[in-house]
């Protein structure tokens, strides 16, 4: 009984050893596997073609697979920022401490008027800076020159275009410009106004609408009347009849 015991305790045993070392056995293997598959990520990840996707070559793009069609582009710069960018706007700006200001590279009566008034005109539409200085106070200060009436007569069918876009633009400040920059034209050519002007008294009437641009497009169409005549104030009535002559 007593061998048959010792016996039996030896298979118990060998059996405790047997299962031990299968655990161990199986826990190197899983550990190699492991330690295998990491060493297939990590060369996987440091492939030429992760490092590809991490940093695309320029030619990708130009090719429009890599383009996000959704994503947010580049912007081309406008007809006017373009011009003035190439120096076709023949001044430059004067940073002040208080105010800027313009310096012409000749003097301003000296230019020609077309196409530079039409130019500066357009740049009214741009949203910033510098092109928004630039643009206004260019288009002030050439029709403040000697014999800008004769220059500017010619241009009001090429002008009036012009100036309308800015006055239907959706943002405030160009609209303001606009409306700013069509005073100041009225002022120049007067009378000479008034056969483009029921093109531009639309955009006006139904910013009327608006509380905080009421008083500014009545006393710039009092202007307007001021300035062409009783001509004006017939052509102003049919386009916004509760507008009121300042001769009432």
């Amino acid at each position: 009984m007593q061998k048959s015991d010792c016996h039996g305790g030896v298979q118990l045993r060998n059996r405790g050893t047997v299962n031990s070392d299968q655990r161990t056995s199986s826990s190197a293997q899983i550990k190699q596997r492991t330690t295998v598959q990491q060493s297939k990520y990590s060369s996987s990840s440091c492939s030429p073609e992760s490092v590809k996707k991490l940093h695309p070559r320029p030619s990708d793009k130009l090719n429009p697979k890599t383009i996000n069609p959704f994503g947010e582009q580049p912007r081309a710069p406008s007809a006017f920022a373009a011009i003035y960018s190439k120096g076709g706007i023949p001044c430059r700006l004067v940073h002040g401490s208080v105010k800027h200001r313009l310096q012409w590279e000749c003097p301003p009566e000296n230019l020609p008027f077309d196409p530079l008034l039409i130019t500066l005109a357009e740049g009214l539409r741009e949203t910033k800076h510098p092109y928004t200085f630039v643009s206004k106070e260019g288009f002030r200060e050439l029709l403040l020159v000697k014999g800008a009436p004769e220059k500017t007569v010619p241009l009001l069918p090429r002008l009036v275009p012009v100036l309308k876009a800015a006055l239907v633009h959706s943002d405030d400040e160009v609209f303001e410009r606009g409306l700013n920059a069509l005073v100041q034209l009225s002022v120049i050519v007067g009378p000479s106004l008034n056969d483009h002007l029921k093109h531009l008294l639309t955009s006006l009437s139904k910013r009327l609408m608006d509380k905080k641009f009421k008083e500014p497009i009545t006393s710039a169409l009092q202007k307007l009347e001021q300035h062409g005549g009783s001509g004006s104030l017939i052509i102003i009535k049919s386009k916004i009849p509760t507008y009121c002559s300042i001769c009432c």
